[in-house]
């Protein structure tokens, strides 16, 4: 079901009434938006409808603001206590990474996320691949570890460490999770249920979330996760990550069906075109998941050189010291 303002919903609402528009012409403007048949069409997308259209009422906005608060207290904790806690990790879990959620399911995209295919593949990209990442660099396992008490902190660690835990975050299952998911989602009918019930919606974008977590977490996180493959596997798996979405997002614009049957067509709009709309939507998969993968994976190589760099010197250093044992030792003798 589409998120209507009823500012927008009077508005377009105003030239039926006034042309004198009887219940029978109710009744045929009912059934040129099909489904919707309830409810009018948002207004033609643009840059002002994405502002006009937010809304700050969802139970999403309620949890995107509960973890913000939630992260910036346990900052709070450890500066008070005289630790340090580096601001780029706060920056990225509340930028890029809370902030990146809110984008897309807060601000008026959530108006159009049922009406045009393109801007539900927006959320998605952003939902299951940028958020994510930004939230696992964010480290607020660590956080939390480093600011609960003794009682939580021994029980989220045994979350942490559960069978459930690591079977989810072993790399091959949570790549896995993560490339049959679209399929499931957009070549079945559970794509078009989604579209009908607005539940069915919300429960789709917090999937998104949770998939993309659980596949980047181990990959580029810094928390302490069970099963964490070394770097070269992490890379491999990112590598093997970039044709996935070439395949779905060309699959996407070549189909000659549209993917949720008659739904974007009954909602008769002017000013979009489903078949046009679908075409974009999948490039915005195609390029979009490529360049994600692709600056991931050189994220991990960076990461990579890094921890090879910090071994070398925790050898020289650990030869150093032999050297400083053996001289003392020949000089006492």
């Amino acid at each position: 079901m589409l998120h209507v303002d009823p500012i927008s919903l009077a508005s377009s609402a105003a030239p039926l009434l006034t042309a004198g528009a009887t219940s029978a012409g109710a009744t045929e403007l009912s059934a040129g938006f099909g489904p919707l048949a309830a409810e009018a069409a948002p207004p033609p997308f643009s840059v002002t409808s994405v502002v006009t259209e937010a809304r700050l009422d969802s139970w999403l906005a309620v949890g995107l603001v509960l973890a913000a608060g939630l992260y910036l207290y346990g900052v709070h904790r450890l500066r008070a206590r005289g630790d340090r806690w580096p601001i780029a990790r706060t920056i990225f879990f509340l930028g890029p990474g809370l902030g990146g959620i809110a984008s897309v399911t807060v601000s008026g995209l959530h108006a159009y996320d049922t009406t045009l295919l393109s801007v539900h593949m927006v959320q998605h990209m952003v939902l299951s691949m940028v958020s994510p990442i930004f939230l696992a660099l964010g480290a607020p396992v660590t956080l939390a570890l480093r600011t609960l008490p003794t009682g939580p902190r021994k029980r989220l660690l045994a979350v942490v460490h559960s069978r459930v835990a690591r079977v989810y975050t072993f790399p091959l299952v949570a790549f896995a999770i993560f490339v049959v998911n679209p399929f499931a989602l957009y070549f079945t009918d559970l794509y078009r249920y989604t579209l009908e019930h607005a539940w069915a919606h919300e429960v789709v974008h917090a999937h998104f979330i949770m998939t993309g977590c659980v596949f980047f977490w181990p990959l580029l996180g810094l928390d302490p996760l069970p099963g964490r493959w070394p770097y070269p596997g992490r890379a491999l798996l990112m590598l093997l990550s970039v044709p996935f979405h070439t395949v779905l997002g060309l699959t996407i614009m070549q189909s000659t069906t549209l993917f949720g049957g008659d739904w974007y067509p009954s909602l008769g709009l002017s000013w979009a075109d489903p078949w046009e709309d679908q075409v974009l939507a999948g490039g915005i998969l195609w390029a979009g998941g490529e360049f994600v993968s692709v600056t991931m994976l050189a994220v991990l190589v960076v990461q990579w050189m890094r921890q090879a760099e910090r071994e070398a010197r925790r050898v020289d250093r650990e030869l150093d010291r032999q050297e400083a044992r053996q001289r003392a030792a020949e000089s006492a003798a």
